[in-house]
């Protein structure tokens, strides 16, 4: 991508001002997009982004630049830019280049720009009229095909000489349900780090239909009552909660400036001992995975929370530094135009030993909230209200009517300490996680919760 020769004089100009690290991050990437509306194609893009970006440290001092483009010049031009944001005395000093591989633990074999535009067209059409044929009542259907391949190099002033390659391909359904002024969405949008294979992998048109269903049924639903009570959260995105209530409390970004719940908290009890959380960056294929973060690091399996006590944060190369603490792989960015900090990849709950069935059985009046929507945290305080997507009344242990406009309303810290069963059947899906960084595709993931007594958000 960038000759050897290029990368360390560039190297050489990022620490010229003082800096005690310096590291380049280069990245030509491809990314592919076909929406498909009213049985017909509506939209497609191919984006081609190129360049590369320079940061250097010193101390806990750092400095990012970037440029278009991977010619000699471009990347010169962003490391001299970055040496000139550190006002400094002396030279930092580079180590020679080695250059190394990666284990590629997702492997691809169709690359979203290889397909032909008629076989994702064949695809959404597929998915369009699963959506539609399920009922009368669908009155529309969104598909979005998606597909990325990007390639990054990285070199630093250590002597790492890194390159990879990421793939990933997705769709999203959106099916809205009508009846007179009213609508309702369904959505599913399943996603992996692989290449078009991944739709010969899963059944696309329950995937729709599924979507299509949540529609329908939230179409017919009263409304939420609100109040506190005990709610049993459903596996896959599900785990959105802890996602956003608890896991961006546990990035060294918040916790390195005591802006987290969790900062200082290591070793103690945090949760429920119900609860063990984990983000786990190597599990082959899946969306959020990577065989190196975005500074290069082998990428592994972080226990961040184990059977309720702290064991871990995620961190990058320069919040650990503010934290006395080494990386956990735990770098990501959207691309060269941001510089990389501590973000999650594929972050789950861990399966427990409670039944889906006794989970139900055990709560008298509550909400089962089989489909989570989005939502918005606090990452200081922990607060957090998220969108019931798809939930149903349970009354004397049973799952009854559907209910729509339900939200959950709380504060983290306290939510993992109010888990009080845990289910079996951990499943995980896909989303895209926006931060400082940019935003970075992560899985979220659980086995069926209950919360013992949780804010539920309706109408009286």
């Amino acid at each position: 991508m960038i000759q050897t020769s290029v990368l360390e004089a560039a190297l050489e100009v990022a620490v010229s001002t003082g800096a005690d690290y310096a590291e380049i991050f280069a990245e030509d990437t491809v990314r592919g997009l076909l929406q498909f509306v009213d049985d017909s194609v509506k939209d497609t893009m191919s984006e081609h982004s190129v360049g590369v970006g320079v940061r250097v440290f010193k101390g806990v001092q750092s400095a990012y630049a970037c440029s278009s483009g991977l010619s000699p010049e471009s990347v010169m031009a962003a490391a001299k830019k970055a040496a000139a944001m550190i006002a400094g005395k002396g030279k930092g000093s580079v180590s020679p280049l080695i250059s190394s591989t990666c284990m590629n633990i997702s492997p691809a074999a169709r690359i979203g720009s290889t397909v032909p535009l008629s076989d994702k067209v064949a695809l959404a059409k597929r998915a369009y009229r699963a959506a539609r044929e399920y009922s009368s009542e669908i009155s529309q259907a969104n598909i979005r095909l998606l597909d990325y391949d990007r390639n990054i190099l990285i070199a630093t002033s250590e002597g790492l000489h890194v390159t990879d390659r990421q793939v990933r391909s997705r769709i999203a359904i959106n099916a809205i349900a009508s009846a007179g002024n009213v609508n309702q969405v369904g959505y599913n949008a399943p996603g992996a780090s692989k290449g078009y294979e991944f739709f010969d992998e899963i059944d696309l048109e329950a995937v729709a239909k599924d979507a299509a269903r949540q529609a329908v049924t939230m179409l017919h639903a009263d409304y939420c009552p609100a109040g506190r009570m005990p709610v049993a959260i459903d596996n896959g995105f599900g785990g959105v909660i802890f996602h956003e209530a608890c896991g961006h409390s546990l990035e060294a970004q918040a916790v390195s400036r005591g802006m987290s719940e969790f900062a200082g908290k290591l070793g103690q009890r945090v949760a429920s001992e119900k609860v063990t959380a984990i983000d786990d960056g190597t599990i082959p294929g899946a969306w959020g995975s990577v065989n190196i973060d975005d500074e290069g690091t082998p990428n592994r399996r972080r226990v961040l929370i184990d059977k309720g006590i702290l064991k871990s944060y995620l961190v990058d190369k320069l919040n650990g530094r503010r934290m006395g603490l080494p990386t956990t792989a735990s770098s990501r960015r959207q691309d060269y135009t941001f510089a990389p900090t501590s973000r999650m990849s594929n972050t789950f709950l861990a399966a427990g030993t409670d039944s889906d069935e006794d989970i139900i059985r055990s709560i008298d009046f509550g909400l089962y909230a089989k489909k989570m929507g989005g939502g918005s945290v606090n990452p200081v305080t922990g607060e957090f209200n998220f969108a019931v997507n798809e939930g149903y009344l349970v009354r004397n242990g049973q799952i009854c009517e559907p209910v729509r406009g339900a939200s959950l309303i709380g504060k983290g810290s306290e939510v993992i300490q109010n888990i009080d069963m845990v289910g079996q059947n951990l499943r995980r899906e896909q989303g895209v996680c926006g931060a400082s960084s940019g935003s970075v595709p992560t899985d979220v993931g659980q086995p069926m919760i209950r919360v013992s007594e949780i804010t539920v958000g309706g109408r009286k």
